[in-house]
């Protein structure tokens, strides 16, 4: 296969079973009068339900390509259908709120804020939604059993391990039920032990919940937890 790896024997895939579709992205940036091309004429497809990893050396890409996934940047050209929805095409607004519906960020950086427990924190993606708030704690609260942090939900940040600040980003990713998680390096500041129970909650909510993430890793222990690893170089998948 030239574009992935696939540990496993694939069944077919039509073109109904995509999630995420990108054809002839290509990213340039301006810096200091020049241009810089990122992403040259990439086509990627990502089946519904599947856990892809993406690997490749510093500047390869990896992390604007994730971007665009996310619709937190825009393509100098190409189209992206995430979901049925060409979300190269949503102005500001309309993006805005197609995240806070169908996206979940995980960073390497966790992100949280100082001032929230961990619980706050967790309801913060559910104020940009039309969630009640009736609704909003107990969600959070659902997330957070789900990553095991039950009994951590009034701690603020500072009472909490790096493994612990990662658990409770991730239930924030998760607590509006999105389409899509996309994780960019996130075990990349936490210990091997740490990295390995993120990557195991990842894996559960590929695995229990049917979620679909795509994960940058430099890593090759945790890109090996995916089902399929796709190497980027030069702005192509290899």
């Amino acid at each position: 296969m030239d574009t992935a790896t696939e540990k496993a024997p694939a069944s077919h895939r039509d073109k109904a079973e995509a999630l995420v579709s990108l054809r002839g992205i290509v990213k340039i940036y301006e810096r200091g009068g020049e241009q810089l091309k990122i992403l040259d004429g990439l086509d990627l497809e990502i089946a519904k339900g599947s856990y892809e990893a993406l690997m490749g050396p510093s500047g390869s890409g990896k992390s604007t390509l994730l971007n665009l996934i996310a619709g937190l940047d825009r393509p100098t050209a190409g189209s992206i259908d995430i979901g049925g929805k060409r979300i190269d095409q949503l102005n500001e607004s309309q993006l805005a709120r197609w995240r806070a519906d169908t996206i979940g960020f995980i960073f390497q950086s966790y992100n949280l804020m100082p001032v929230l427990t961990a619980v706050e924190n967790v309801e913060l993606p559910l104020l940009l939604t039309k969630v009640p708030s009736s609704e909003r704690r107990q969600r959070a609260q659902t997330a957070l059993r789900v990553v095991g942090l039950e009994d951590r939900m009034d701690h603020f940040p500072r009472q909490l391990s790096g493994g612990q600040e990662q658990r409770v980003a991730i239930a924030r990713a998760i607590v509006n039920d999105p389409a899509l998680i996309v994780a960019d390096e996130p075990t990349g500041d936490l210990d091997r032990k740490s990295a390995d129970d993120i990557l195991g909650i990842l894996e559960q909510l590929n695995r229990e919940l049917g979620k679909t993430i795509v994960m940058v890793t430099h890593d090759p222990a945790a890109a090996e937890r995916a089902k399929v690893i796709r190497r980027l170089d030069k702005g192509q998948l290899k």
